[in-house]
């Protein structure tokens, strides 16, 4: 018997509806959260940017704020201001720019930003002066990673300024490392040399903030000895290695599968096209299934693209295109319409890993998540 057409759509989803969608694990990153806090004894800010790395920055955030975080890092206020509006009470500190202008909105939701020069430090002074507010700022010192911040050397005057200027509280100073996540640590141990140095003047001359922070998941990992105040752990919350020669202890768990339901099946006959292009022929009578999926939800066009099915790896065929992807099913003789697809995660004793990808992708594993569209639906469950 033939199955009706609507019969097909409803075995070819998930059981919220979903026939393209992603698997978060909250609970894999509160583990993550706390083997952090447990293998450095130090508070964790959670980096939660970029729509939490691909994985739901509130839903991420909100995770977090159970487990214990000291509290929250973003790029733009606009996010800042989302958490704050979604429940989220613990600190929110911004570590990119903020407009002047929106000075009282981060005074009013308590939100820390980040000073990175002169200008901008006096443009947040005069705005929070105006509006009557006091606003909270974290002095960001580039020691090496040649991006925003002052350079530590003869900044002494600028943190006693800090102090001064009215209308601004002085939170905390931090840098970044540029490149904790290689096994050679000579550069972030010149950047920790460096920053170190300013860290021992100000505090010789009494004027220590409240909070230092320079470690990022790399060197929350690889160097101990730079951690300061609390952590700034990104993308190794969500159970993802910083680089291959900084990985995550065997405790971290990945929190992101990537799922899709194979919704058509046909046999093409030798020498047939596939795809925009006929950049894949069959070479004889072939199974080609389709599974929702596209570059439109980020999965790039890139060749040797593989997924799993019943647990086997299958090739992706002839070009990616924007909401559909072809697979080649000799292997799975049994494959039918509905079954489940995995892209990103584990499937019998198979896996495919955002690192494999990011390999394949010639990229790295944090724009591989940062690239997931916002277009597929984030199932969360806590496990």
């Amino acid at each position: 018997m033939t199955p009706s057409p609507s019969a097909v759509i409803l075995v070819a989803m998930d059981t919220n509806g979903h026939s393209n969608w992603l698997e978060i694990d909250l609970g894999a990153i509160q583990n993550n959260i706390r083997a952090f806090q447990q293998l450095t004894g130090k508070p964790v800010l959670a980096i939660v940017k970029a729509n939490g790395y691909g994985h739901g920055m509130v839903e991420t955030a909100l995770a977090a704020q159970q487990a214990g975080v000291f509290g929250m890092g973003v790029a733009r206020i606009e996010e800042a201001l989302l958490l704050r509006k979604s429940g989220i009470t613990s600190r929110i500190l911004v570590l990119g720019y903020t407009q002047p202008a929106r000075i009282a909105e981060a005074a009013c939701n308590n939100i820390s930003l980040t000073v990175y020069d002169h200008d901008i430090a006096r443009a947040y002074a005069a705005e929070a002066q105006k509006a009557g507010f006091q606003v909270k700022v974290h002095v960001k010192f580039d020691t090496g990673m040649g991006r925003l911040g002052l350079f530590p050397e003869n900044n002494l005057d600028f943190i006693r300024w800090m102090y001064e200027l009215p209308a601004i509280e002085l939170e905390g100073i931090f840098t970044h490392f540029a490149r904790a996540d290689e096994a050679d640590g000579t550069t972030t141990r010149q950047q920790y040399a460096r920053f170190a140095q300013l860290v021992n003047e100000v505090e010789a001359l009494g004027m220590r903030p409240p909070y230092i922070h320079t470690s990022n998941s790399a060197a929350s990992l690889a160097h101990p000895a730079v951690h300061y105040d609390f952590l700034r752990p990104g993308n190794a919350i969500y159970g993802l290695n910083p680089s291959a020669e900084v990985t995550l202890p065997p405790e971290f768990r990945r929190a992101l599968t990537w799922k899709a339901s194979l919704i058509s099946i046909k046999v093409f006959p030798p020498g047939h096209g596939i795809s925009y292009g006929h950049r894949y022929h069959t070479t004889g009578y072939e199974r080609i299934g389709v599974i929702p999926v596209g570059y439109g939800d980020g999965y790039r066009r890139m060749p040797n693209n593989q997924v799993l099915i019943h647990g086997k790896r299958v090739p992706v065929v002839g070009s990616v295109c924007m909401d559909h992807s072809m697979i080649q099913l000799d292997s799975v003789p049994d494959a039918a319409i509905g079954d489940e697809v995995v892209l990103i995660g584990t499937q019998n004793d198979e896996i495919i890993t955002v690192d494999e990808l990011a390999q394949k992708w010639e990229t790295i594993n944090y724009e591989v998540v940062c690239g997931l569209a916002d277009r597929l639906p984030r199932v969360y469950f806590n496990d």
